[in-house]
């Protein structure tokens, strides 16, 4: 395979295709990988067990290999939780928080289309929409401090 300046590339064996829309899918492109990057950010979970009663229902198995499918891609990091030893502590990476940005457009696309969204996510989207670059750098700051978007505003999800 060729890569954008032409050059073979060697990892091109794993992905389909060296164009960055595919790369990008094949890393976060399941149905579960950008739930675990907005619950961490969004709401703050940051356990397995925290993700496992996410609304959405994911089975067991299908989150234990999320998880070690976004930690292998870099996305995340898992430490040991100091105040308990049995588990452990998911956080973003850098990697992971350049992600904050796609998950917020997605969000504004399904305000946009979806019409069970509630009035106050719409809000929401048209504040953040009005000073997307300073709001999307503070959400960044506030989860790489280990913060959340909306964990103190609404409650935990």
């Amino acid at each position: 395979m060729l890569n954008w300046s032409g050059m073979a590339d060697k990892n091109s064996q794993k992905n389909r295709s060296d164009c960055p829309i595919n790369f990008s899918l094949e890393a976060v492109g399941d149905s579960w990988s950008l739930l675990i990057v907005r619950d961490i950010a969004f709401w703050g979970k940051r356990t397995y067990g925290e993700f496992l009663r996410s609304n959405e229902g994911i089975a067991t198995n299908i989150l234990s290999r999320r998880l070690r499918k976004l930690e292998a891609e870099g996305i995340l990091t898992k430490a040991v939780d100091p105040r308990d030893k049995r588990r452990d502590i998911y956080s973003l990476t850098e990697k992971g928080l350049d992600l904050i940005p796609v998950v917020m457009e997605l969000g504004a696309w399904a305000a946009k289309y979806d019409p069970r969204q509630p009035e106050e996510f719409r809000q929401f989207v048209t504040m953040v929409r009005g000073d997307q670059a300073n709001f999307t750098k503070k959400f960044i700051d506030l989860v790489r401090e280990g913060g959340a978007i909306f964990r103190d505003a609404v409650g935990r999800h």
